[in-house]
Parts: C-alpha cells; sequence; structure tokens
C-alpha cells in the first residue's frame, strides 16, 4: 500500500518537528493532547470520529496495527497471517495475551466480536465496513442470513480464518481499524452499556481507562497485562476535549498541552505565525473535505440543484484566502494516490451554475428556500461555512443560514439525516480509494446524505472482488465519476493536510503519516 503521488508530497514545504513539554513522573512521562472534541463514547460499536479513534489506538489492539511510518499492517495480536493460493482466505496466528483483567483472548473472541459488531441489532456505524469485504457478512449486516453465512471460524483457540469476497487487496491494511477490533463480550454481557465506565472497563490495548471526565478530560495509564509493555514509556495521556482552536494553541504556547493535534486544528488567523514554528508539524494527510447534501431534501433531490451549488463555489479561493494552510483545491471526493487518478469532478463555474439554477425553477435564486449548512464548534469550520454562505449569496442570489453545533450533536444529527446540507470530512482509514467511495454505498453508516444508486453501489463491490492492478483502479474512478459527476452526491472542497504542533526534539517515537495515525508504543521523552 503507501506511496501518494508527487502532488501531495508538495502540499507543505513547512518544517518538520514539534513542540510539547512532557512532564517527568517516577514510572515515565505524562503526554497531554488536544484532542478537539468531546468524544461519543469510548465503545468501538458507537463510534466514528478522529477523536475518538484516537483514543480507541490507547484502549484496543486488534489483530494487525498501523506501522508509524508506513500505516500499513503490522502485527498485532495475530503474531503472523498467510493468504491462500487466490488470497481470498487469511489465516492470522494469534499470540497467547488477555484482556487488562486477566481473561484470555482467542480466536472465538473474535469471531463473537465480530458478530456482534456487524449485527443488525448493535447499529455501528462502520458495520458495513466488515460487511462489504467478508463473505456472507453484508447479508447478515442487513438481517437477512443468520451468523453462520459469515465467513469467519476459529481453528483452535489460538488459529483465525477469514473467507473474504474476493482477493481484497487492501484487506489486512483495514483490519488495523476498530471495525475489526476485539470487544470484551465478558464485560458487555455483564454490564450492558455500563461496561465503558470505569470500574468495569476492560481493554487490551497498551493503556487502560483512568478517568473520564466529561467537557473536561480524559486520561489513560498503562496496562499491565498488555503483551508489548516493554515498550511502553508514558505514565499517563490525558486527552482535553478543546474545541476552540486558539485556545487550544495559547495552551500549547504555555506548556500545557504537549500535542496539538490535527483534531484542535490550527487557527485559521494565525496560520502565518504558526507555519513559522519550529514544532509545526505539516504533512500530506489521506483526507477528504466536502459536505453532504441530503438527497432526500425536495429542493436537493433535484441534481440541477446539486451542481448549481458546486458550480458556484471557487474552491481555490477557498483554500488560497480562507484556509491557508497548504490544503488542495478538488472538485474530486477521493484524494489521488498510488495507482488511481480521481475525476476532475466540477471546476467553478458561476455562469453555468446560474443557468442550471434557473432550469431548475429559480431564475436569480428566486424562489429558492432557505436552506441550512450545519457544521461542528470549530473556527476553521466557521469561517468555511461563512465562505460558503457568502459565495452563494454573490453567485446564484440565494440566502443561506449557518448552524454551529458540538460535536456529538453534529454528528446525531447528521446520522439521523435530519439536515439539508452538512459539513464533513473523510480521513482514510486504510490507503485505497475504496474506503472513500464505500461510505456512498447504499445502507452504509456513514453515507450521511443518503445517496443511492445501484449501479455505483455495483461498481464499488466488484472493485472488492478484483485484484490489484490497473482494471481494479478504472471501476472506481468510474464509481466516483458517477457519484461525483453525474450525480454530483457531495460538495467536494479540498484535500486535506495534516497540521498539528509537538516538538520532536523532546520526544522520540512520533512520525508524520498519510493517515495521521500515531502509536503510542515506543512514544517517549528524548534524553
Amino acid at each position: 500500500m503507501k506511496k501518494l503521488s508527487v502532488w501531495v508530497l508538495a502540499l507543505c514545504a513547512a518544517v518538520l518537528c514539534f513542540s510539547a513539554c512532557g512532564k517527568k513522573s517516577a514510572s515515565g512521562a505524562e503526554f497531554i493532547i488536544s484532542n478537539g472534541a468531546e468524544p461519543q463514547s469510548i465503545d468501538p460499536t458507537q463510534i466514528e470520529g478522529v477523536p475518538e479513534h484516537r483514543i480507541f489506538l490507547a484502549l484496543f489492539e486488534g489483530l494487525v496495527d498501523y506501522d508509524v511510518k508506513t500505516c500499513e499492517a503490522v502485527p498485532g495480536v495475530a503474531e503472523s497471517w498467510e493468504r491462500s493460493a487466490d488470497n481470498t482466505v487469511v489465516t492470522f496466528h494469534l499470540r497467547k495475551t488477555t484482556w487488562s483483567d486477566g481473561t484470555p483472548i482467542t480466536a472465538k473472541t473474535f469471531v463473537d466480536s465480530w458478530l456482534y459488531y456487524m449485527s443488525p441489532k448493535t447499529a455501528a456505524v462502520y458495520g458495513y465496513m466488515p460487511a462489504l469485504v467478508i463473505k456472507g457478512a453484508k447479508e447478515y449486516n442487513e438481517g437477512k442470513a443468520p451468523e453462520s453465512s459469515v465467513g469467519i471460524r476459529a481453528v483452535d483457540d489460538y488459529t483465525f480464518e477469514v473467507t473474504l469476497v474476493g482477493p481484497v487487496p487492501y484487506a489486512v491494511d483495514m483490519m488495523a481499524h476498530y471495525a475489526f477490533a476485539p470487544l470484551p463480550m465478558h464485560a458487555i454481557e455483564k454490564y450492558g452499556s455500563e461496561w465503558i465506565k470505569k470500574e468495569n472497563f476492560v481493554g487490551n490495548g497498551p493503556f487502560v481507562l483512568e478517568s473520564w471526565v466529561p467537557q473536561d478530560k480524559l486520561t489513560v495509564v498503562p496496562n499491565g497485562k498488555y503483551w508489548n509493555k516493554e515498550n511502553i514509556f508514558l505514565s499517563r495521556i490525558t486527552f482535553l476535549p478543546i474545541e476552540d482552536s486558539v485556545t487550544s494553541y495559547n495552551k500549547y504556547k504555555n506548556g500545557e498541552i504537549d500535542w496539538n493535534s490535527s483534531s484542535a486544528h490550527i487557527p485559521p488567523d494565525l496560520i502565518d505565525e504558526v507555519v513559522l514554528r519550529d514544532d509545526y508539524q505539516c504533512a500530506p494527510y489521506l483526507g477528504s473535505y466536502y459536505a453532504f447534501f441530503n438527497v432526500n431534501n425536495k429542493t436537493l433531490k433535484d441534481v440541477r440543484v446539486r451542481k448549481a451549488l458546486i458550480l458556484a463555489l471557487d474552491t481555490k479561493e477557498l483554500v488560497e484566502k480562507v484556509t491557508k494552510g497548504g490544503e488542495l483545491a478538488t472538485g474530486a471526493f477521493v484524494p489521488e494516490m498510488a495507482g488511481y487518478t480521481p475525476p476532475k469532478g466540477f471546476s467553478f463555474n458561476p455562469e453555468e451554475a446560474k443557468k442550471l439554477l434557473a432550469e431548475a425553477g429559480y431564475p436569480n435564486g428566486k424562489g429558492f428556500p432557505v436552506l441550512t449548512y450545519i457544521f461542528n464548534t470549530n473556527e476553521k469550520h466557521k469561517k468555511t461555512a461563512e465562505w460558503v454562505q457568502q459565495q452563494w449569496k454573490k453567485n446564484l442570489g440565494i440566502n443561506v443560514e449557518l448552524q454551529n453545533m458540538e460535536w456529538n450533536s453534529f454528528l446525531t444529527k447528521r446520522q439521523a439525516n435530519d439536515f439539508e446540507i452538512a459539513r464533513a470530512g473523510w480521513i482514510g482509514d486504510y490507503k485505497d480509494p475504496s474506503n472513500f467511495l464505500e461510505l456512498l454505498t447504499t445502507g452504509s453508516g456513514n453515507n450521511d446524505g443518503r445517496y443511492n444508486s445501484p449501479e455505483f453501489d455495483k461498481l464499488v463491490s466488484d472493485a472488492a472482488r478484483m485484484p490489484a492492478g490497473p482494471e481494479r483502479m478504472k471501476v472506481l474512478e468510474k464509481a466516483e465519476s458517477i457519484a461525483i459527476g453525474r450525480d454530483a452526491a457531495v460538495i467536494p472542497m479540498y484535500i486535506y493536510v495534516s497540521q498539528c504542533l509537538i516538538d520532536l526534539n523532546k520526544w522520540d517515537g512520533w512520525y508524520s503519516n498519510v493517515l495521521d495515525i500515531h502509536s503510542y508504543t515506543g512514544l517517549k521523552p528524548k534524553k
């Protein structure tokens, strides 16, 4: 996997170092992270965001983990694995390890966990992800087939076998994601939804939950049962849910934070100052910033309206005058990556936008209803929303209201399809175009706009059954051209770059990578 194309490598002409303060203790160092938002949950079945993923990496570990530099799969609970000759069966060999309460983790743990995660009763947002690649899992996830139809089995206590829908070249890499995490079923069965409380919590990652004070902080401490505990050098990690980017930046400058993560964001008004810092980390990022249309809305059902709204936005102006962080304006949804060239999508064309809006029955914007654009609390999102509002007023003559929402409320509203237009962002979970396109498939837990195209769905499904190579990429390119070109399913705005602050002269074991995923194993103060 690995290798974004040359344009991505040119996105950041920024210095590579980090700034932070290590708080020394007898057992190691405390590491404080500005995590951007109050987490939805720490239950892997109930999360979907980057702030939650960052916490997940401390508390849980799947069959495989992410390599700290390449983001490709490395051994986790599984010591090794191999594929069958036709690449459709993956056999994992598990190490002998336990949950934090000493309960053994076996192949049956993974069978039970994955079935629970994919069960329609659980309704996990990411339940569609394993269902798309595991044989028989889609029908089970949709409530149309029994557990026995799913292609997973415990060969013995420490051998776990997965039968895929086809060669699925990215299958093992994607299994580092929390959609494939082991779950402490014994704790879930005993405590129900209360299992994530401190007194009931059980995990298998490098850390365990120490405390969680909503809207204040969440702390974790080393897991004494973790198989690789010899490489855990931090005595505590503190996650701060700071939504205001200026507050987060000031705390970082004052030495109160060690890692001002990408979720905390760099204040747009201060970007010119920040990029001059030696501890500013700007790197290529496999992520797309966009907005959902609610295609069930009576106005937005008309593809001419959706296309007009997209064509009226000069995204080049957005990245050059508003965000100003090295982002790349785009008309595509999927970032360019090795072997994949996304379709160009729509380019700024206000005259064509006016023409389409008139054809839809709204000449010069007359009679167009006032729609609401929702976004979660963050200065960068606010400025982007205000820019969108101004562009549509200037170029189409229409009025749009803005609604700023707290993170959890925002996600709940979006997931319920209770919106008209909503800010969104997608960061790759693994390095393959399918990871972006799958979220627009019918029934996907992340398809908040409810886009629905059988032709698109079939192409994405067909690609999962194809071996790696140019032909597979062509199928995915065709799928994207349908969703983003013909159907105008979302509003693409720009390709992200990761921007954060941490002092690499003080911390060892932290590396920039295209998924902005960072392991806490091996992270330690420099001597």
